[in-house]
């Protein structure tokens, strides 16, 4: 009799957009349960660390903020001056490029990222770590907030929904 094969455990990281992800589902009439979707991560792609991107810190979001760690999140804050801080969009897609390449310049252990977006602004990114056998999956929050530029990944290898009817139930909120 053989052997059961044993399954290979990965030590993936995801990289969430957090406004990407807020708006497009928002736009769409739904929330995400921020702890059901940390334990989606970790059940289906293996997140060992998630690290969740925002906008600039303001003390009158500390309970969203309070939310997203308690939920088992890594909260990235957007660096802005002073003089900048309320005036400008989250715009958090170059500290998560500069995080992700950061890791892998830096030799930190881990088999794969999984993006949480449907920007194109992370194209080369995604296609450098696609290069790299580094890559997981792209989860869009909906094929409309998906950049056209992923389409080139036509067997869906590489991305998926986040509003597909399987993962939506699993993470959407239910509070009302």
């Amino acid at each position: 009799m053989t052997e059961p094969q044993q399954k290979t455990i990965l030590h993936n990281e995801a990289f969430i957009d957090g406004q990407n992800l807020h708006m497009n589902t928002q736009a769409n009439g739904w929330k995400v349960d921020l702890q059901r979707f940390r334990i989606y991560l970790q059940e289906k792609y293996q997140v060992e660390r998630a690290y969740y991107f925002i906008g600039t810190a303001d003390e009158n979001h500390l309970k969203l903020y309070q939310s997203i760690q308690e939920a088992g999140f890594i909260l990235m804050f957007r660096k802005h001056s002073l003089e900048m801080t309320g005036h400008k969009k989250g715009n958090v897609d170059t500290d998560i490029v500069f995080t992700i390449m950061s890791k892998i310049a830096d030799r930190e252990k881990f088999d794969e990222v999984i993006l949480v977006s449907g920007d194109g602004d992370y194209f080369q990114t995604v296609d450098y770590l696609i290069s790299k056998s580094k890559f997981g999956k792209l989860l869009a929050p909906n094929y409309r907030s998906m950049s056209s530029l992923y389409k080139k990944y036509i067997d869906r290898a590489f991305y998926s929904f986040l509003d597909a009817p399987g993962t939506k139930n699993k993470i959407i909120s239910r509070k009302k």
